[in-house]
């Protein structure tokens, strides 16, 4: 008898003879008790021996049955490690893992995520693209992507990550040689820094009137990066509209103060897209849980320095 054929008889042999039952076996098996006795019927006359004694009470090892028995063993005990093996990496994802990031999200937010993420899944590696702009997850290759502003229609999963607003601030240094803006129109007259996406026409919302506004600030300077923005704005070049949990470090340390505290600008809606249909990956899902959670923290603590 060939291998292929022996080693399904020889993991049913080795149940047998622990329970040294046809009908204990056949339940633990899910077989019928007469499938299960068919198939050691079979491997005894493969192998020209007889492995069991049946009696009344149940079943006996041979001497030779004995023997093949602890050969068996090993083999299920081969077999379960095998099945244990594959299932490790079923669930250990691992490769490539792309995600586009607006250039904001990464410092406080994703590359925590990302840190806690390769500690629980090692074997992936993370490639972070950082945009202000959309990109098609497919067009792109991308397993995620974090996104503000309304959802285009496509067919891509998104769950929300939450709001995020901004808020005007300036260095004490500016503020000292400029003087404090006291409503709107004083801030048209100072030194705005922009970005891209905060040129024009600005929608904000003014909390002592709880109402929706619109102004136009020309701008001194500019930058596509809000890291950058915060730098230029600590470097006294102006006042900046700075996203409030990024801002909150420095209000802090009193490097950095609130321009028009009632003021802020439009809130943002961000959310968490992939392009699985069904059950996603657990290493997508469990990112989207970090970035919610180091979401909550930076927001939460930007609220209670505001």
């Amino acid at each position: 008898m060939n291998t292929i054929k022996l080693a399904p008889l020889l993991l049913i042999f080795s149940e047998v003879a622990k329970q040294q039952s046809f009908t204990q076996a056949a339940k633990k098996l899910n077989m019928s008790k007469s499938a299960v006795s068919q198939q050691i019927k079979r491997l005894e006359e493969g192998l020209e021996l007889q492995l069991l004694a049946r009696n009344t009470r149940g079943v006996k090892l041979t001497p030779i049955g004995e023997t093949l028995l602890a050969r068996s063993e090993l083999l299920t005990e081969q077999l379960a490690n095998a099945v244990h093996d594959i299932n490790q990496v079923k669930e250990q994802p691992s490769g490539a893992f792309k995600v586009s990031v607006p250039p904001f999200f990464e410092r406080n937010i994703v590359i925590p995520a990302l840190q806690q993420l390769c500690l629980e899944f090692p074997l992936i590696k993370p490639e972070l693209v950082v945009t202000g702009k959309w990109q098609d997850l497919i067009e792109h290759n991308l397993d995620a992507a974090i996104f503000g502003g309304n959802l285009k229609d496509s067919n891509y999963k998104a769950q929300s990550i939450g709001k995020v607003s901004d808020v005007f601030c300036a260095s004490p240094n500016y503020i000292q040689k400029a003087g404090m803006p006291e409503n709107l129109a004083a801030l048209q007259q100072s030194k705005f820094i922009a970005t891209p996406w905060q040129q024009g026409s600005l929608k904000l919302f003014d909390g002592a009137k709880n109402e929706e506004c619109e102004i136009n600030l020309p701008h001194a300077a500019q930058t596509n990066s809000v890291s950058t923005l915060v730098d230029m704005a600590l470097g006294h070049m102006g006042i900046a509209l700075i996203p409030e949990f990024i801002a909150h470090k420095e209000l802090s340390r009193g490097h950095l103060l609130r321009v028009l505290p009632k003021i802020h600008g439009k809130a943002w809606h961000f959310y968490y897209l992939h392009r699985y249909q069904g059950n996603k990956p657990v290493h997508v899902q469990r990112f989207y849980q970090l970035i919610r959670h180091y979401f909550v923290n930076a927001n939460s603590v930007g609220a209670e320095q505001g």
